[in-house]
């Protein structure tokens, strides 16, 4: 099917641009969403008409995520979650938890603007790309740790916390979670022990951080 995208979208074209795509990805995303129209006469015609006033809009957007990316970029949020000695969580962390982390910290989000692969299932830092718009994005890292205490020590030494075989805790190194596309797993998120979100902007390495309650 061919259509006419209304913005950037990632590995297809920018706005005006007219591409072809498999007509379940348009029904089912792209139309319904906004980000384009079917390519037909009257559709072509109308964005022609439109053009200057879309691509001033958009200019506008983006100028103003460009500011929201300011204070977002290098964010680090919190998040506390019971877990094995070996790190990996009893249930998981999910875009709706990250989104609900940052909007805590101040700032104005929905989860379908947090880009994951996967939902986290471990203890430990990771970087996840937040999109503020088609052509801005930001980095946020989440710190998912069994307390604030050990959330700290993460930050500071850049590793997860987890036991050793004789039951001491150490820090391993990060393993991080890809930030590209996908899904929460929301239900499993919700059958985690009693959680808790702080978010800190990231400080230098060693100063410590500044929590926000």
């Amino acid at each position: 099917m061919q259509i006419i995208l209304l913005e950037r979208v990632e590995k297809l074209g920018k706005l005006g641009d007219v591409v072809t795509v498999k007509p379940g990805y348009a029904r089912n995303y792209l139309l319904p969403t906004g980000k384009a129209l079917r390519a037909n006469k009257e559709n072509l015609e109308k964005f022609e008409a439109e053009r200057t006033e879309r691509e001033a809009r958009n200019a506008d957007a983006k100028t103003a995520a460009q500011s929201k990316a300011g204070s977002m970029d290098g964010l680090t949020v919190a998040l506390v979650r019971a877990a094995s000695e070996m790190g990996q969580l009893f249930g998981s962390v999910s875009s709706r938890d990250i989104a609900n982390a940052i909007v805590e910290a101040g700032h104005d989000l929905d989860k379908r603007q947090v880009n994951m692969d996967k939902s986290i299932k471990t203890l430990g830092l990771f970087p996840i790309r937040v999109s503020l718009h088609a052509e801005v994005d930001a980095i946020v890292t989440v710190n998912v740790a069994r307390s604030l205490e050990e959330a700290e020590t993460q930050a500071r030494t850049g590793q997860a916390v987890v036991a050793t075989e004789d039951g001491n805790l150490k820090e391993v190194p990060q393993v991080t979670v890809a930030s590209n596309a996908e899904e929460d797993d929301d239900d499993a998120s919700d059958t985690v022990n009693k959680s808790e979100a702080i978010a800190t902007e990231k400080a230098d390495k060693g100063d410590g951080e500044q929590t926000a309650s």
